[in-house]
């Protein structure tokens, strides 16, 4: 039984710092695109504004989270779903931009599954093995 809550623990941490390296990754790349020069923009290619900012801004989040997830904090939980929840929802408008006939990247399609898939990955998990109460 011990080595299950050792394997949860070490799991959580894990999720933890990927989620703090992610996010500070995300400020990066996002942060270069919106204040960087116009190499940098035109580097991005035809990148859609919004989801631009949206995932800069949830960056912040996923830093936040990660330091949850590394605290072993239950709203850390809570966190993840309103990014996983966030992110879904942009990219659910970003297809509606692309069905209008807006310009894209593949790589945002690939990008935006990933951070889904990444979230909704986090919230499962974090639901399941974060503690329901003060410790």
């Amino acid at each position: 039984m011990r080595t299950g809550i050792t394997a949860s623990r070490r799991l959580i941490r894990i999720l933890g710092a990927v989620a703090v390296g992610f996010g500070l990754l995300t400020l990066r790349e996002g942060g270069g695109v919106l204040f960087g020069s116009e190499a940098a923009r035109q580097a991005a290619g035809a990148y859609v504004p919004f989801v631009v900012w949206f995932n800069f801004l949830a960056g912040f989040a996923y830093v936040l989270a990660g330091v949850g997830l590394l605290a072993r904090s239950r709203w850390a939980a809570h966190l993840a779903l309103a990014i996983a929840a966030g992110t879904l929802a942009v990219f659910v408008a970003f297809g509606v931009h692309v069905a209008s006939g807006g310009v894209y990247e593949t790589r945002t399609v690939i990008a935006m599954t990933l951070r889904g898939g990444f979230w909704l990955v986090i919230t499962v998990l974090a639901h399941r093995f974060l503690p329901r109460h003060a410790a």
